[in-house]
């Protein structure tokens, strides 16, 4: 497990990362509150503690989820120099900014459901999320429509971000891909390092180790690309099994182009 010192080390990093975009206030205002709040630091954490250490999975705590709300941002942020709407644009629920606060909280809340067992933990995480929601959402918006709006969209995409239960709206599908394209090795170091006897997460963690790099970035012929780079063919499990499940089901997909190599070798172009 994590140390207070890096966690701390790990907000820090996030937040100069987040300099990179051009981030409204109020979706400032939510991560600051987001951050700031040590009832969902605890709960993160514990969410963590059994992921790892009770069921033997990989990282479903504070860093995956900061990792998954990167992602996020990335690619609304494409999507948007693209010239290609939100699903609340097209229904005139909100604007672009509105739909980045929605990923940016879906992103933070998706897996605390973790603490409560894997099983439909996608579910448990919307319960979880309601008093974190009713708590903080109406100190962004005081528009008690645009509340509920914004909530509900929150949920969609946390209670469909395993890729099982399908999408509608491109936010929920965004987040569904940006947690499937959290799955490097340094997600899976604390989980191997225990030793522990194998179990059903495993293969997933030592296919995991073998994807060194991600990136998200433009596309040549769609608006976003995914690079995936393993140091050996192992971490082709993780890409099929994993990234490329939950691309196939997300209504992001049309606007996903998905490579994965191995190290020195060629790229292998799935969509």
């Amino acid at each position: 497990m994590r140390s207070t010192k890096e966690s701390n080390l790990d907000t820090k990093l996030f937040l100069e990362i987040l300099l990179n975009y051009n981030l409204s206030e109020e979706a400032k205002k939510g991560l600051n509150l987001l951050l700031a709040d040590k009832e969902l630091q605890a709960t993160q954490e514990y969410a963590n503690t059994v992921s790892i250490k009770r069921l033997g999975f990989n990282d479903h705590g504070p860093v995956h989820m900061r990792t998954v709300a990167l992602n996020s941002i990335k690619m609304l942020e494409l999507l948007k120099k693209a010239g290609i709407k939100t699903t609340l644009e097209i229904e005139n629920g909100g604007d672009f900014e509105d739909s980045l606060i929605a990923l940016i909280f879906a992103s933070m809340l998706h897996d605390i459901g973790m603490g409560m067992g894997r099983n439909d933990h996608e579910s448990h995480s919307v319960i979880l999320a309601l008093p974190f929601l009713d708590r903080f959402i109406p100190i962004i918006y005081s528009d008690i429509k645009k509340r509920v709006i914004i909530r509900t969209l929150i949920q969609e995409c946390i209670v469909n971000h395993m890729g099982s239960k399908g999408v509608s709206s491109l936010e929920a599908g965004i987040v569904q891909v940006a947690d499937g394209c959290d799955m490097t090795k340094g997600r899976a170091r604390v989980p191997l390092s225990l030793g522990q006897a194998p179990r059903a997460g495993h293969i997933h963690q030592y296919s995991a180790n073998s994807i060194e790099k991600v990136t998200i970035d433009s596309g040549k012929e769609k608006p976003i690309r995914i690079d995936v780079l393993m140091s050996n063919a192992a971490g082709y499990f993780q890409v099929e099994e994993v990234l490329m499940a939950k691309i196939a089901n997300s209504t992001a997909r049309p606007h996903i182009e998905l490579y994965a190599q191995v190290q020195n070798e060629e790229s292998k172009q799935y969509i």
